[in-house]
């Protein structure tokens, strides 16, 4: 009996979502082409870290180099990018990681994949508001800062006197007012507002080749020692010098770091029922602005490294103040109001996200049916836009940017590992029922003359998926996501593997033979030839790759970033057990 209730409550953790019954309600026009898309990509990738973390990076991790960061970052993104290219094109309708988390491996996974992605973008929109807060600041020369601590937060931490918090609240109720614009307004707003903070970019690059040093690529001791910044041998925290001053270990480190740079390119699959031709333009939209994107980091930082050598760059807002060290006063203000465009379209593109995702949510039955309530004609849940804003606040104002920065990678790189880890499943399943463009995943029936031995696991003799295929797929990758996780944690003590100890080594060398080894099964095993309008290639390999970056990523975080992370996922936990697994959505059509 007890085996029998554990085994039901298992099967209600793992329901999923069939496609055919995805029917959407109330859609907006499909207005939105190609160029809206990528517009909408750019603004949400493009913002806040370009100006900000930018300048930290090369100054403290590495130099010169961190054009190499950022090449790194955005071929490490483009990876993600292709699976949800190619979930784009599957899966028609919106919901993002959330959705596709729940039609492939079910209900529980989606509801943390959606839950932890929420906390992401409100962290995300913590961040552009810190940024622009600190940039107002910044532009009359900190004296609302100073003003503040001096008068109005002189019996308030020291912590909290740093932050305008008045500035947070202000900013977050005029994003609230901007989103309740209707989707054509905003879309137009994001365009103009996007194209502007490219054309100020472009201008620092231009700027940068124009007015920049090649010596400061390749900085000596002399260099510091005339700069009165060292008078020893010993460069110290400055580095080694050179293009390379803080070595391998900097540049990775700072690859990790710039990995921040690229978040957001997801934030196009939240609009799939509002663009024309979905299955060709959100495959298109993510690449081309992750190309972008990876461009313009790569241009603004080297015009960065450049014109100033990196040792001098300010904490804050650096391309701004550049300006002032090559002596261009005039185009500081230029910069800085192209800095002001590039956070206000992000705080659009952080904040649309997390109402879809809340709506999509609550209509499926995981979160309280208020959250769903929308306003007549506009299509925005003024519930969630209200909450979700407040707290965004609160973040901002307890929070510094370093912690915002974990929060939100975690969230995404969880979501990022699901949306691979989905791929690689759902390209091995039998397709058995297919309306229009969608496609579903077979269910667990199969033939039953179908048993597994070892020389059908090597050499299946069919050419297609079948069910017993697709099992061995699902088996073997939930096997991977698990070694892969237990490598990751190994990994991460990178000290005591440098160490050379004998028992550490033997572990990773025995995870990499099993992975290799499951790795070998799942590729032997047929995929599905489905047309579709784009296919992540080189499966099983790039999937996993993506997988194996962003969960060693994960547990790099600090205890102390993981500590919020846990208090979010147990009110979430608590509120689905408690609410959404019996008013689940998918739940009643299993009644019925």
């Amino acid at each position: 009996m007890l085996s029998q209730a554990l085994f039901r409550f298992g099967q209600k953790l793992l329901r999923r979502r069939q496609l055919e019954h995805l029917v959407t309600e109330d859609v907006p026009c499909r207005r939105l082409n190609t160029l809206d898309l990528v517009a909408l990509g750019v603004c949400s990738t493009v913002g806040a870290v370009i100006y900000v973390i930018a300048g930290e990076v090369a100054r403290d991790k590495a130099g010169p180099s961190i054009v190499i960061c950022f090449l790194v970052a955005g071929l490490t993104s483009v990876l993600t990018g292709l699976c949800y290219a190619e979930f784009g094109a599957r899966v028609p309708h919106s919901g993002s990681a959330y959705l596709y988390s729940y039609v492939t491996i079910g209900e529980l996974w989606a509801f943390i994949t959606g839950w932890n992605l929420i906390f992401s973008y409100v962290a995300g929109t913590a961040i552009v508001v810190f940024a622009w807060s600190l940039a107002f600041d910044n532009l009359f020369g900190n004296q609302i800062s100073q003003t503040l601590h001096e008068n109005i937060l002189l019996h308030v931490p020291q912590v909290l006197a740093e932050i305008l918090g008045f500035c947070v609240v202000a900013l977050v109720l005029l994003l609230i007012g901007l989103l309740t614009l209707r989707a054509r307004e905003s879309g137009l707003f994001t365009k103009v507002v996007t194209l502007v903070s490219l054309l100020v970019l472009s201008f620092v690059i231009i700027s940068g080749f124009i007015k920049g040093d090649l010596h400061n690529w390749k900085l000596t001791e002399e260099d510091y020692v005339k700069a009165g910044l060292n008078d020893t041998s010993s460069l110290g925290p400055l580095g080694t010098g050179g293009f390379v001053p803080f070595g391998l270990n900097g540049i990775l480190h700072g690859a990790a770091t710039c990995l921040y740079a690229f978040i957001g390119f997801d934030n196009i699959v939240t609009r799939v029922e509002e663009a024309q031709n979905p299955q060709r333009s959100i495959p298109m939209g993510i690449v081309i602005s992750l190309f972008i994107s990876t461009l313009m980091y790569f241009g603004v930082s080297s015009a960065l490294t450049l014109m100033v050598p990196y040792y001098q760059l300010q904490p804050g807002t650096p391309l701004p103040e550049v300006f002032h060290h090559i002596g261009w006063a005039p185009a500081y203000y230029v910069v800085a109001f192209g800095f002001f465009c590039s956070l206000s379209a992000s705080l659009l593109g952080y904040m649309f996200p997390i109402r879809q995702l809340i709506y999509m949510m609550a209509k499926d039955g995981l979160l309280f049916s208020v959250l769903a309530r929308i306003q007549t004609g506009t299509y925005i849940p003024i519930m969630a836009t209200v909450i979700f804003g407040i707290i965004a606040a609160i973040m901002a104002f307890f929070f510094g940017l370093t912690d915002l920065l974990d929060f939100m990678s975690i969230g995404t790189r969880l979501a990022y590992s699901l949306v691979a880890f989905c791929v690689l499943i759902l390209r091995y399943q039998p397709e058995v029922k297919k309306g229009g463009n969608e496609a579903d995943v077979q269910d667990e029936s199969g033939p039953a003359e179908e048993k597994l031995t070892l020389q059908g696991l090597l050499f299946p003799g069919s050419s297609t998926p079948t069910p017993l295929s697709g099992r061995v797929v699902y088996v073997c990758s939930s096997l991977l996501a698990l070694l892969l996780t237990l490598l990751c944690l190994v990994l991460a003590q990178w000290p005591v593997l440098h160490s050379g100890a004998a028992v550490w080594i033997s572990l990773v060398v025995l995870l990499l033979v099993l992975i290799t080894g499951i790795t070998g099964v799942i590729w032997r095993q047929p995929q599905s030839s489905s047309p579709l309008p784009f296919k992540v290639p080189a499966l099983p390999l790039l999937p996993l790759l993506s997988v194996f970056v962003n969960v060693y990523l994960m547990m790099r975080m600090t205890a102390g970033t993981w500590a919020p992370i846990g208090f979010w996922m147990l009110i979430g936990f608590a509120i689905y057990f408690s609410y959404g697994i019996q008013y689940s959505l998918v739940a009643e059509s299993h009644l019925s």
